[in-house]
């Protein structure tokens, strides 16, 4: 780790016996430290982009573009949580397909199979997780969008980026392949569609009320 890695030494010394899940807190570290690495990366990108490529162009929504930031720290952490777990990184990740057998295209079944653990954080974490990482994805993509047709388009990119997880973790062996990951991403997507949908419903509403008191 670069930057995180005395705070995860701390973390580790204290907690490492009495957490359980504790390998579940160090793919986070990991993931989160090297998203700050690759994410400091797109900000110099997208300065040197505003600044010299996008100068004297029309003024700039900075709301739209914090947005912008914080979807590229999302789907950057979201890819790093998924496919490039642990050791693995983009710089030296390789082809190491699993058997087709290995793909799980019946739903519910690996998710249920999991309620008989030892405990039931496996299964919570299968369902809640895969529901609630994807959550974030409908509610940003829909106000990046923010057009009329954005609610079908959401929910597309949402399931794309889903079975893109999926393949990628089939083609380079980091993860399960599994239909119920499909399907739990895809809702969380509409469930921050639905999100985005009533948040935006709120501010109009809010939007008139100032208006006429005015």
């Amino acid at each position: 780790m670069i930057f995180l890695q005395g705070l995860f030494n701390a973390m580790e010394q204290s907690y490492s016996q009495s957490i359980n899940h504790f390998p579940l807190i160090e793919l986070i570290f990991y993931s989160v430290d090297q998203t700050l690495l690759y994410f400091i990366i797109w900000l110099l990108i997208r300065i040197v982009y505003l600044v010299f490529l996008k100068k004297g162009k029309k003024k700039r929504n900075w709301l739209r573009e914090l947005s912008l930031d914080v979807f590229v720290f999302y789907v950057i952490l979201l890819i790093h949580l998924t496919v490039f777990r642990e050791e693995h990184s983009i710089g030296n990740v390789e082809i190491n397909m699993q058997s087709l057998s290995s793909i799980n295209l019946s739903p519910l079944t690996h998710t249920l199979k999991l309620t008989q653990g030892v405990t039931k954080f496996d299964y919570y974490y299968n369902l809640y997780g895969n529901i609630l990482w994807f959550v974030p994805m409908g509610f940003l993509v829909a106000y990046l969008l923010s057009k009329k047709s954005y609610m079908l388009k959401t929910i597309a990119i949402g399931f794309c980026f889903s079975f893109s997880i999926e393949t990628l973790q089939f083609v380079f062996g980091t993860g399960i392949t599994d239909i119920d990951d499909l399907l739990f991403n895809t809702l969380g997507t509409l469930i921050g569609l639905i999100s985005f949908v009533i948040s935006k419903k709120i501010v109009e509403r809010y939007k008139k009320i100032k208006k006429k008191l005015i």
